[in-house]
């Protein structure tokens, strides 16, 4: 999955989903590839209909750009399109969905709030990925 959009700027980027590294991400990139930020997330195993975002960051020499929120509107709407339960573990979607949460479940989308095992299995995919 790969979508072309522009920043606040005009210029276009582009925010992938990245399933090939220790942690997955969608990614955002801008100048013909240049990787600006990412949105990382883990899929639990038991309840594989889960997304779990953990973690959302854009590198600081592209701030100001709209990057995060761009990153965090395609990866729920690609979760829309995959039928996904997000669990916004992250503050950024954490703080998008009690802000527009009607809005995306308006559109399709399913959401519910982080519990003790959200945490533990996105730390765990951290740790995880430090041994990698």
């Amino acid at each position: 999955m790969t979508e072309q959009r522009t920043d606040r700027t005009g210029a276009p980027v582009s925010v992938t989903l990245d399933q090939d590294r220790a942690i997955s991400a969608y990614t955002v990139s801008v100048d013909e590839g240049v990787l600006a930020g990412r949105a990382d997330f883990v899929d639990p195993p038991r309840t594989p209909q889960e997304r779990v975002f953990f973690h959302t960051e854009v590198a600081p020499e592209f701030g100001g750009r709209g990057l995060a929120g761009l990153l965090v509107r395609e990866a729920l709407a690609d979760s829309i399109r995959r039928n996904l339960t997000v669990v916004p573990v992250c503050p950024l979607f954490a703080k998008h969905l009690r802000e527009h949460g009607d809005e995306y479940t308006a559109e399709g989308g399913q959401f519910r709030r982080p519990r003790p095992a959200d945490l533990a299995l996105a730390k765990e995919t951290v740790e995880n990925a430090g041994d990698a």
